[in-house]
């Protein structure tokens, strides 16, 4: 190339040394490249990611905030400082540019590669890899360098900020500057301007860091005739920060808590702000500080901040950090964030914290009293008495809530104890009755904890127990039954007055000499008397084992037993008595109407026998036709089962209602026999369907007969009996003196 790259460099970066290695003997870090000249050798191309050489960059302090810009769009500097491509390359060029700057140093280094395909001169554009590669120009080339500019600038306005440079060796000075981007002919419009004949770039009003803190721009040449003669090429400009911000804290009060006798150094808090200035400048750099402490007491300085990291440990020794001891259990500090460092010329931001001491449990309870007494009626339950303790703690946590035990005096477990959690006391209840003959004084041992364990340096003392004397005072206690309830078993029937059983009461208030009489408290058939004095319950009544107030068998009766104490006492007492059955209820048959077809062939039904009693005075039944002459003729009754009957016509009945006389007979010692009727509907069956509309047309002409029959009865004074027959299958029924006459027949009439 015509123009030497150390000139280039001398053009492009003006802080940069002239290329070469420090001369031996030089003392001392020498920021920026320590190796100016590199060569790489491309034999086929790059392989993505593949290291070509490492970069030997050293800004002296650790090289924090690296950035390397290299001049082939598609190499990179790697974080570990390798020159890598970014994908596949097979014509790299021959000569490479990297740009490396931070804060505190900026150099530039050329890489040359050995065994590139050759190709034509680069430009100054193509070697800082600014847009596509344009056809090379030997004698000229545009270099816009950096520039920067401070946020806040005052008037007057515009101000210049720098110049762009043309580097010709026969270029005529007839070219024109432009520029465009954002700041200049886009938004924000107008920021930024060019001078179109010397190239100064100057800045047209006051900007803000904060808001935009950089503009990246493009600038070009063009003859007079606005043929282009160089670029486009970037322009970065910078603005650079002032210290314009104060710290601003997130909150404007911050709350935190520490436990009482916590070592000196414990972390309570971190407070932090924020400053919108620039993080790599004094202007962001923060440090705290505490300028209040409210109340001062025992210390104005228990605390203390870091100064860079916000966080609040505290100074005071654990011993005088007592929550019991402190004037107060919550502390006001007023912090102070200053950015420059803290110097005198920093701004300042202002927050609050408030500190509270939090509670451990470093105070056992304590009661009140050694000795708490109580008085309790025997046989009562309920609260005895409340016991009071003291503890120093914080009411509001575990360290301070009392845990009550028994420990001694308790073998039976009558008592309990609980906490009243409005005011810590400790309520001691009897939860079974206590007896004033068999124990009157009772001593019991309570200890008192807290929920949270206590510290290790603490325990519970002699003041976390007491001793409670229970005194029992007798009271007239009722007469206690004994067994209760009283089974017995009885026989129903018995006769009245029989003696059913003797009830046994005794008056638990054995020092005192009482006399028991008993009365009837509950008998709901009225079966049941009782001897006041000897207690012995007789029969005043049958007692029957079928009657609505026996269920299951048994029947169930309170009696009471009073004392003549003062005031009299009572006790109650249950007498069970289970009734065995005696044979006292007739069968009786089941339906009492049956239907059957009028063709004696079809004609069967079934009836069953039933029993209010119980076995074995109830089946097998014995079913048949009942005594009157001529029955037989017309029905049939034959035995199925122990319980049910089969009901046959041995021929053919006009539709019509018949009465049918039956004799049922149970089983029992003696057995019981129940003559009844059943009403039989002879009906019309066709089709399997059974007509009984019809079925009370004999029954209306046989009370028409009848009728007539008492007719003449009443009017023959002379007659002395008549016997009247009906067609069977009806009964007969002999109707003698004339007195009875009418009654028989009447008698016969309702039956029908």
């Amino acid at each position: 190339m015509e123009i030497s790259i150390g000139i280039l460099i001398a053009f492009l970066i003006p802080q940069v040394v002239h290329i070469g290695t420090q001369e031996e003997g030089e003392k001392g870090c020498v920021p920026g490249f320590q190796v100016k000249e590199y060569q790489v050798e491309n034999n086929r191309g790059f392989q993505k990611d593949h290291p070509l050489t490492q970069m030997l960059f050293d800004d002296c302090v650790g090289n924090e905030g690296m950035a390397f810009e290299v001049s082939h769009p598609d190499f990179q500097v790697d974080e570990e400082m390798n020159l890598v491509a970014r994908r596949d390359v097979m014509d790299s060029g021959t000569v490479m540019f990297i740009h490396g700057v931070n804060e505190h140093a900026e150099d530039m280094a050329q890489v040359d590669i050995v065994g590139a395909l050759p190709r034509s001169p680069q430009t100054l554009r193509e070697i800082l890899g600014l847009g596509q590669i344009q056809p090379y120009r030997s004698k000229r080339a545009l270099f816009a360098p950096r520039m920067h500019v401070s946020e806040n600038m005052e008037p007057p306005f515009p101000k210049v900020i720098g110049t762009l440079q043309v580097m010709s060796s026969g270029m005529e000075d007839n070219h024109i500057f432009h520029m465009t981007g954002s700041g200049a002919d886009q938004d924000p419009k107008g920021v930024f301007t060019i001078n179109r004949l010397t190239g100064e770039v100057s800045v047209s009003q006051e900007l803000d860091r904060e808001a935009i803190n950089s503009y990246m721009l493009e600038v070009s040449v063009t003859d007079l005739n606005g043929k282009l003669v160089e670029g486009p090429v970037a322009l970065l400009v910078d603005v650079n920060d002032q210290n314009d911000n104060r710290p601003i804290f997130k909150e404007t009060r911050y709350a935190g808590e520490v436990l009482e006798g916590s070592p000196t150094g414990t972390v309570v808090m971190t407070m932090t702000a924020e400053d919108a200035d620039d993080p790599r400048l004094q202007n962001a750099v923060l440090r705290y500080n505490i300028v209040r402490q409210s109340p001062d007491k025992p210390s104005p300085n228990m605390f203390y901040i870091n100064p860079e990291s916000g966080n609040i440990v505290t100074v005071i020794s654990p011993t005088l950090l007592d929550r019991e001891t402190l004037p107060t259990t919550q502390y006001e500090l007023e912090i102070v964030a200053q950015d420059m460092k803290g110097r005198d010329v920093g701004l300042t931001g202002t927050s609050t914290a408030t500190i509270t001491i939090t509670d451990k449990n470093d105070h056992a309870p304590e009661f009140t009293h050694s000795l708490f007494q109580a008085n309790v009626d025997e046989g009562s339950t309920g609260v005895v008495v409340n016991l009071t303790v003291d503890d120093r703690d914080d009411p509001a946590t575990g360290a301070w809530r009392a845990v009550y035990s028994i420990i001694n005096g308790d073998p039976t477990q009558s008592f309990e104890i609980q906490t009243n959690p409005d005011n810590n006391e400790g309520m001691l209840s009897l939860i079974k009755p206590l007896d004033y003959e068999s124990l009157v004084f009772h001593t019991l041992l309570i200890k008192v904890e807290n929920e949270d364990p206590l510290v290790p340096d603490v325990g519970y003392g002699s003041s976390s127990t007491a001793t409670v004397h229970v005194t029992i005072l007798d009271v007239n206690e009722g007469p206690v039954f004994f067994p209760d309830p009283l089974q017995v078993t009885k026989m129903e029937n018995v006769p009245l007055g029989s003696f059913v059983a003797l009830l046994n009461a005794t008056d638990p208030d054995v020092l005192q000499s009482q006399s028991i009489r008993f009365a009837v408290l509950r008998d709901p058939a009225n079966w049941l008397s009782v001897n006041p004095v000897r207690g012995t319950v007789n029969t005043s009544a049958n007692l029957d084992r079928e009657s609505p107030y026996v269920q299951d068998n048994k029947y169930t009766a309170i009696f009471m037993a009073t004392d003549n104490g003062s005031p009299p006492a009572t006790g109650t007492g249950t007498l069970v008595i289970h009734l065995e059955d005696y044979n006292d209820n007739a069968p009786y048959v089941h339906p009492s109407v049956v239907r059957l077809c009028e063709d004696a062939m079809d004609s069967v039904v079934i009836v069953g026998g039933r029993d209010r009693d119980i076995h074995p005075n109830t089946g097998p039944f014995k079913i048949e036709l009942g005594k009157q002459p001529g029955l037989e003729k017309t029905w049939k009754v034959s035995r199925v089962n122990n319980t049910h009957a089969q009901i046959m016509l041995l021929q053919n009945m006009k539709k019509a209602n018949y009465q049918l006389p039956l004799v049922v007979t149970d089983s029992g010692l003696p057995p019981l026999s129940n003559s009844t009727e059943i009403k039989v509907q002879v009906c019309t069956c066709k089709k399997n369907r059974m007509d009984c509309s019809g079925a009370g047309s004999v029954r209306s002409n046989l009370m028409l007969l009848l009728g007539l029959v008492l007719l003449s009865l009443l009017s023959s004074p002379g007659t002395a009996g008549v016997m009247v027959t009906f067609p069977s299958p009806f009964s007969l029924r002999w109707v003698g003196e004339r007195e009875g006459r009418v009654r028989s027949l009447l008698d016969f009439i309702a039956s029908m």
